[in-house]
């Protein structure tokens, strides 16, 4: 190759083009801004009237920051734009098999030493907590969207299948967790498998509408059909799992032993809270050890031939519509096992817990991952867990500083964080490769 061929050609910048578009990102950040944060209402005084404080200062400097933000995002993308090859480099290490499973088996040890650190208390457990039902939530989805390519805007509906079956039957029938679990998970695979039959002939937005319309009626029932789910009260007293048959408390029936007695340890309340924790830990790497095996077998790579053309899935003589319904029922099994987990963890839930922020939440983590993408699910699902809290000490402003950061991601990585996706199974690896 010549070293004409090997020359980086010089960058040219369109100034006044960058100019421009800065300067309509910024009138459109001073409209937008204007409403919303030049006035401000206060009470004051000793009447302790309402009165209104302009804060029109705030809002030039906001316009004034899109408009450089703006211009320098131009000048930077303008001055570097890194190769193909490159870029095809950092992403096949990003998703080759070695790498993932280094990363993977690292990210294991530190959950499962998480609770021991010197740093660790109640606050950090309890954050591992709810980003390990996250993580597991968008790996049942990426079941649904990512592996099989439905649309699917209502996978809260299977999550709140699974927490009002746990909680009606512990509830009704005083049955334990380890057997509401697994009735949990049947009965939400049922709901994907009744969502699964209407919407077979269904792709793309019009899937998506109707799976948000699902998602929209299993709420409104729960709050609806008081009798059963005691409407908008929601239900309360959900019991708490025991270890084995140990309950963790510090007044135990008659003839019965608690936790701390068993092991001959002084009571604690960290103790439930580490056991919630390594409880999700292990329901969360079940469903990735079944996604992973699961996606290597007919099954799991019908999905994948139903996500890249359905068309010609059909003429390899695969039935598109027990493909969808496996999928919808396989990844509403595991929304159910999250469910039933958040009901025992919370002891308390109603219909306000599954509103379509949590189904956009789930999506977003299965989409900012990487469509298809284990180990991206697991770090978008930490950037969507840990940024709002990390964000608490900004008060009002850490929305904002998250959706700059939503913002941020799908600017630099439109495709995901780990967006690169290869072929499960090849049919000449060797060949594949090339020399």
């Amino acid at each position: 190759m010549t070293d004409a061929a090997l020359a980086v050609p010089r960058r040219v910048f369109d100034l006044p083009a960058l100019l421009k578009e800065a300067a309509v990102a910024a009138v459109v950040a001073l409209a937008l801004a204007f409403p919303l944060v030049g006035f401000e209402t206060v009470t004051a005084g000793d009447d302790r009237a309402l009165r209104v404080n302009y804060r029109f200062d705030w809002v030039l400097i906001g316009a004034a920051a899109v408009f450089l933000g703006r211009l320098a995002l131009g000048l930077a993308r303008a001055a570097w734009r890194p190769q193909a090859a490159v870029s095809a480099s950092f992403a096949r290490i990003g998703a080759s098999p070695a790498f993932n499973t280094w990363i993977g088996l690292g990210a294991v040890a530190f959950a499962i030493v998480l609770p021991f650190l010197p740093f660790s208390n109640r606050y950090i457990v309890d954050t591992g907590t709810t980003l390990l039902i996250y993580v597991m939530l968008g790996w049942g989805l990426n079941i649904v969207v990512g592996l099989a390519g439905l649309l699917d805007l209502g996978y809260v509906a299977f999550y709140a299948v699974g927490a009002y079956s746990y909680a009606l039957l512990a509830t009704t029938y005083d049955l334990s967790f380890w057997i509401c679990l697994p009735l949990a998970g049947l009965l939400a695979a049922t709901a994907g498998v009744i969502l699964g039959f209407p919407v077979l002939r269904l792709r793309g937005d019009y899937l998506a509408i109707v799976t948000l319309g699902f998602g929209e009626m299993i709420r409104i029932i729960l709050l609806n059909w008081t009798s059963l789910s005691n409407g908008p009260n929601g239900v309360s007293n959900v019991p708490r799992p025991s270890f084995f048959g140990y309950p963790f408390t510090n007044s135990p029936r008659e003839g019965e032993t608690a936790f701390h007695e068993l092991f001959g340890i002084d009571y604690a309340s960290i103790h439930r809270i580490v056991f919630l924790y390594y409880l999700i830990l292990a329901l969360a790497l079940i469903t990735n050890f079944f996604t992973l095996r699961v996606r290597k077998l007919p099954i799991g790579r019908a999905w994948e031939a139903l996500r890249e053309d359905e068309i010609a899935c059909r003429s390899l003589g695969i039935n598109p519509t027990n493909t969808k319904l496996t999928a919808f029922g396989i990844g509403a099994m595991f929304g159910g096992f999250a469910g039933s987990f958040f009901a025992t963890r919370q002891g308390f839930v109603s219909p306000e817990s599954f509103t379509f922020i949590e189904s956009a939440t789930i999506l977003a983590i299965v989409v900012l991952g990487g469509m298809g993408s284990q180990i991206g699910v697991v770090a978008a699902a930490a950037v969507l867990t840990l940024l709002p809290e990390f964000g608490r000490e900004f008060a009002q402003y850490r929305m904002v500083l998250f959706g700059l950061a939503m913002v941020a991601i799908m600017v630099w990585r439109p495709r995901g964080l780990l967006a690169f996706r290869e072929p499960t199974i090849r049919l000449n690896p060797a060949k594949a490769r090339g020399p």
